[in-house]
């Protein structure tokens, strides 16, 4: 017994040694990324709040003088001697630009709070949009979800905000949306469903079409997004029922993945043209795929 017990003791120990060469090295290495991650963040925000304070020096020097034309003069005089100095980053329009962030973000803490997740570029195409309350929803959902500048510029594009649910809204309620995001990060859903939706990489030109089109086209959209993605993925058939706590539940005119491998989980992916919010419940081991 006694010996039994000092070789699982070794084993013990033996497994929890020192980690292998390459372990040790992939810990590393998510350490310097991590590191590095932090660092530029912090520079980030840094360099955010900066331009905010420059802006709003600038801001209340001009509004102090109450004359237009001194403030475009002091703005040139100003970016010529900060080039002299600091070089590039401090041109007349991006000083413009400094003052307009700090006119239309008053409020220094929701600028540093935005600072985090948003670059100074986020902010430039936030800055020229006029409605107050546009600008505080692009800036919002593009912190929740993390948008990419170029992201941000094709929703502010294509209209998002009035395409939304929120935009039928009165301000005020707006205004409790926007402030629900910020404060809790409670994205309500009528900042999410849109009308109409912008369908134009399916291809389909004019209006004359059919429904079996616009089916068409989008199945072949996912058909082909589905096989890109390699021998993981499979597309299995146009049509699929799918069986959902015991009930068998009719998906008409839908699309089904499977995913399995690389040490991932099956997961289905389905889409229904006809009905995109739900589906057919259908009870009973008989239940058939309607066409």
């Amino acid at each position: 017994m006694a010996k039994r017990s000092t070789k699982t003791a070794i084993r013990k120990v033996t497994a929890s040694g020192p980690p292998r060469p390459a372990v040790l090295l992939t810990d590393i290495r998510l350490l310097i990324e991590a590191a590095r991650e932090q660092t530029a963040r912090a520079v980030n925000s840094t360099l955010v709040v900066m331009y905010w304070q420059i802006g709003k020096r600038i801001r209340a020097d001009v509004l102090q003088n109450e004359r237009a034309e001194y403030g475009k003069e002091i703005i040139s005089t100003l970016s010529k001697q900060l080039t002299e100095e600091y070089g590039r980053g401090f041109g007349r329009r991006n000083l413009e630009q400094m003052v307009r962030f700090a006119e239309v973000f008053p409020d220094q803490r929701i600028a540093q709070t935005l600072s985090a997740q948003l670059s100074w570029s986020h902010f430039v195409e936030l800055i020229p949009i006029e409605d107050r309350l546009k600008r505080d929803f692009y800036a919002e959902m593009c912190r929740a979800e993390r948008w990419s500048v170029r992201t941000l510029r094709h929703k502010i594009g294509h209209l998002l905000f009035e395409r939304t649910a929120v935009a039928k809204k009165p301000d005020e309620l707006i205004e409790q949306d926007i402030a629900a995001l910020r404060d809790e990060d409670r994205l309500a859903p009528d900042m999410v469903f849109r009308d109409p939706y912008f369908l134009d990489f399916l291809g389909l030109s004019g209006t004359q079409y059919v429904e079996k089109d616009l089916e068409d086209a989008i199945l072949r959209e996912l058909e082909a997004f589905i096989l890109e993605m390699g021998t993981d993925f499979a597309f299995v058939t146009r049509q699929k029922r799918i069986t959902v706590d015991d009930d068998f539940c009719a998906m008409p005119r839908g699309i089904y993945g499977l995913a399995a491998g690389r040490g991932m989980s099956a997961a289905g992916i389905s889409f229904s043209v006809d009905s995109p919010t739900t589906c057919n419940r259908v009870r009973g081991p008989n239940a058939l795929m309607a066409d």
